[in-house]
């Protein structure tokens, strides 16, 4: 962007003068939308339409005199180049669920001041502690104020996509039987009532899919399910009339979605409601009436839709195989146009790795924009080419390729590292470091129930023992033809070792250790993994994994005497497995490239 030009100092300047109106001292802008998103519909992109600072995760906050982004360092550097000259500074945080930007608030806004933000995107737990950190300082929190509707002239409106059935055989249980184990769930915990926001909670409980959110096949709604009755809250449009009829048959009543805090404040005194405080805004829970038992438990759809079933396996299993086949396709494509010296870009891995998975069946979307970084891209795990800003492949160095697709039987997520021309021996050396601790945790066994935080440092020792570490987590939990990231296990240092994070058989977590150089390359190697049983004995249930991603992971890069014996057997044995499912899949020049790039070392 041609920062002479940019919009952004005018908008903070604007939201500058609006907070004047209101007399607040400062200005709160989090990454987040009324259902608490990873990935936000353009209605609440303000974040980035306030800074224009594109990273899917950051805090903004607005003083008089002072702009602040809060990034963690998977987006620092990415920060650094498209803040230069917004007049916004970058704030590094260590982790994703830093709180530093509350600390900031705490100890620069005088007391007697006003903090503002708005309560309906803003996290009920983030609220809570960031209300206490400010009356101990003698500062007010607003939560009334959106001033993004005030500034943002031209803010987009609800998406209206319509939404449709996820049916079987893919969709393996119905929504009957889902709603009526729900309210089995809502009766242990003497709930009457039970308030969902969470997009892909209600997907999953419903039967339902849309696409409302980029690569994620959810739609925005909330939903009030009562121990005979539920009501949907959508916008207007959204459900055609064959669908509503349906659902009406299911006991599901349809309400426009702005009456979702009117229901809240309509629940008669004396009655019970379950919320997931993690995942329900403060302005929401702000709504609930009065004398209304609110109990606070992680919301039963969380737990059970990560607990994949047998049946769900199985049409995971399938996608895996389409998906590994179409990318036998893409990878004998590109080894190919690069010795033949076709012009490739960063762009050209995107377009073609994503037609590629279109040409396999039940393939529906990419499951998040695809990443291609060559050589320094690469060390950006979050980096994003775009026409104005991207790489050609040609040189020596590595090219990290981290891509997925949403299949009607699952969802896919795969990270890959190629050589380009001659490596060093120090790209070979990182490579193999990361190797060492994707198949340490692969290989695993573990108590059934240990909290999936405590997992992370097995991929991260052997590269710890190489004197190097990555800013992310190992992995997180991926949903069934849903999210790309779901909870509520999560395979990080920054996740605390609670209890709604226990491995239980049936979960999908991806196994993404990295080692980025900024300026010169980066290393992530990565394959979904599925916890079975493994063992039980006098010590209890184990589990372990089962690698669910099929495809070579390339043997060109890997320092061979960095390997031990059974390192080798298990990357061997990986192959062996790649190879016997996708060669039915595949033919010509990708069965050729399949058999290469399998052969045992």
């Amino acid at each position: 962007m041609d920062r002479l030009a940019s919009p952004i100092p005018a908008r903070i300047a604007a939201l500058r003068e609006a907070m004047a109106q209101q007399g607040l001292a400062a200005y709160l802008v989090p990454s987040a939308d009324p259902h608490l998103s990873e990935y936000l519909p353009g209605r609440w992109q303000g974040r980035r339409w306030l800074s224009g600072f594109h990273g899917s995760v950051g805090t903004l906050v607005v003083t008089a005199d002072f702009a602040g982004l809060w990034a963690d360092s998977r987006y620092w550097v990415q920060a650094e180049a498209e803040l230069a000259g917004s007049g916004i500074e970058l704030v590094k945080i260590p982790t994703v669920s830093g709180t530093q930007h509350i600390d900031w608030l705490a100890a620069n806004v005088r007391a007697g001041g006003s903090v503002g933000v708005d309560g309906a995107v803003l996290g009920l737990a983030t609220g809570r502690a960031l209300e206490a950190a400010l009356r101990a300082n003698g500062v007010t929190l607003r939560t009334d104020i959106d001033l993004l509707e005030q500034v943002w002239t031209e803010r987009p409106g609800l998406p209206s996509a319509s939404i449709y059935e996820h049916l079987p055989p893919h969709a393996t249980q119905s929504r009957a039987d889902r709603l009526a184990w729900l309210r089995t769930e809502m009766r242990a915990k003497g709930a009457q009532q039970h308030f969902i926001s969470t997009v892909d909670d209600l997907a999953w409980l419903f039967n339902l899919r849309g696409s409302d959110v980029n690569y994620n096949p959810v739609f925005i709604a909330h939903a009030l399910v009562g121990l005979e009755t539920a009501t949907l809250f959508l916008a207007e449009g959204k459900v055609p009339a064959d669908l509503a009829a349906t659902l009406a048959r299911d006991g599901v009543q349809l309400a426009d979605y702005s009456a979702a805090p009117m229901a809240l404040a309509a629940l008669p005194k004396g009655s019970s409601l379950l919320l997931d405080p993690r995942r329900i805004t403060l302005g929401l829970r702000q709504a609930v009436a009065e004398g209304v038992t609110v109990i606070e438990a992680i919301n039963p759809s969380t737990f059970a839709k990560s607990r994949k079933s047998a049946a769900e396996v199985a049409h995971v299993r399938a996608a895996m195989e389409q998906d590994g086949a179409a990318l036998c396709e893409f990878f004998s494509w590109l080894e190919g146009a690069l010795a033949s010296g076709e012009r490739i870009t960063e762009l050209t891995i995107d377009e073609q790795i994503c037609a590629a998975r279109a040409r396999r069946p039940g393939f529906v979307s990419p499951s998040f924009a695809t990443i291609a970084g060559f050589k320094a891209n690469g060390a950006m795990p979050h980096y994003r080419a775009t026409e104005d800003a991207h790489a050609v492949i040609e040189g020596d160095g590595l090219l990290l390729i981290d891509s997925g697709g949403q299949y009607l039987g699952g969802t896919t997520d795969i990270t890959r590292v190629v050589p380009v021309g001659t490596l060093s021996a120090a790209e070979k050396r990182d490579f193999t470091l990361v190797l060492k601790g994707m198949i340490a945790l692969s290989m695993a066994h573990f108590p059934r129930g240990l909290a999936s935080p405590r997992l992370d440092a097995l991929a991260r020792a052997p590269i710890w023992a190489g004197g190097v570490d990555y800013g992310h987590g190992t992995g997180h939990g991926v949903g069934y033809f849903l999210n790309v990231h779901e909870g509520p296990q999560s395979i990080s240092p920054g996740a605390m070792p609670e209890p709604h994070t226990a491995m239980e058989p049936g979960m999908i977590t991806s196994n993404e250790p990295g080692i980025y150089r900024p300026g010169q390359w980066g290393v992530r190697i990565e394959n979904l993994v599925l916890n079975v049983a493994a063992e039980q004995n006098e010590f209890g249930e184990f589990l372990k994994f089962e690698t669910l991603t099929l495809c070579p992971i390339d043997t060109r890069c890997i320092a061979r005497d960095l390997l031990r014996a059974d390192e080798l057997a298990w990357l061997n044995d990986y192959h062996a497995m790649v190879r016997a499912r996708l060669a039915p899949l595949v033919q010509g020049e990708a069965l050729r490239w399949l058999e290469a790039r399998t052969a045992a070392i």
